[in-house]
């Protein structure tokens, strides 16, 4: 079942919890999020990340992840993610996406602000709900040089929270993503999440809020930013990896058998997909927040 991003976001408010975002830059990626779901009883939300372009290019994967959605019998919101170019959100759109995210993170305020307000307007022209970015993570999304890095050694710099409720009202977005404390990427050590930034911007703001970088984040921090305002929490990273371990291992196992067997791209791609769901079921979960599941 394909639903939109504000009704997906205004489920999770309603019980408190958050939807899971996994971008999906293969088919394992996108059968394991649409199997996830199903299995689980929870929504989620399917993404492709402008990022992710040159793995596996829109026009290949968005109709896809459209075709499977609707016939899900899991609630899913196809989203597009980390949106730098409006032309490219067009296209999205066009396909049939009900989610979107604009990221001007890295732009002057102004400018950012500008580019919301248009991307907010081409997204409720298609009945799709956007999702803009106020503050900055420092590292970028698809691992650059930042990677595994705090917050701080990243560039970050923190959502001011009366600022957010300003950009919130000129720009007609329907949901916020925020900088407390989480970076993009694999960390080196154990991230330090700033829950008293986090708690001010919910005092000022009514949209849901968004949580960037969640890999590597603990269960009891999850728990925390959702019950202090976070609604979907972007998940990538570490699935990623998780997934790619899973295929060195298959190559690994094939090669210590001294069989002479052959390595066959299929079996790693069964690894890989078997593992993701395994990982994205078990995150789903913690997102959850203790509410049962909604199918």
């Amino acid at each position: 079942m394909l639903v939109n991003l504000r009704d997906i976001c205004a489920i999770a408010e309603q019980n408190n919890m958050a939807i899971a975002s996994f971008n999906a830059p293969s088919m394992e990626a996108l059968r394991a999020t649409i199997d996830a779901a199903e299995q689980t009883g929870y929504p989620v939300i399917l993404s492709h990340a402008e990022a992710h372009e040159s793995v596996m290019p829109l026009d290949a994967m968005g109709p896809a992840m459209v075709a499977l959605a609707e016939r899900s019998s899991a609630m899913v919101c196809v989203h597009l993610d980390h949106c730098e170019h409006l032309s490219y959100m067009r296209r999205a759109l066009e396909m049939g996406f009900t989610g979107a995210m604009y990221d001007g993170s890295m732009e002057p305020y102004e400018v950012n602000l500008e580019n919301s307000a248009r991307a907010a307007a081409m997204c409720h022209s298609f009945d799709c709900g956007l999702e803009s970015e106020l503050g900055s993570m420092g590292s970028r999304e698809g691992g650059e040089s930042a990677e595994g890095g705090t917050a701080e050694e990243a560039g970050a710099v923190y959502t001011d929270s009366d600022q957010a409720r300003a950009f919130v009202k000129a720009t007609d977005l329907d949901i916020l993503a925020c900088s407390f404390g989480t970076v993009h990427g694999l960390y080196k050590g154990e991230p330090h999440l700033q829950f008293d930034v986090l708690t001010k911007i919910r005092s000022r703001v009514k949209v849901p809020l968004v949580m960037h970088g969640g890999s590597g984040v603990s269960d009891e921090d999850y728990a925390r930013a959702i019950d202090a305002g976070i609604r979907k929490i972007n998940y990538y990273t570490y699935g990623a990896k998780y997934a790619g371990d899973a295929a060195v291992s298959v190559v690994d196992g094939v090669r210590a058998s001294a069989s002479g067997k052959p390595v066959y791209w299929h079996d790693l791609t069964v690894a890989a997909y078997e593992r993701l769901v395994e990982d994205f079921s078990s995150v789903i979960k913690v997102f959850a927040n203790g509410a049962a599941p909604l199918a």
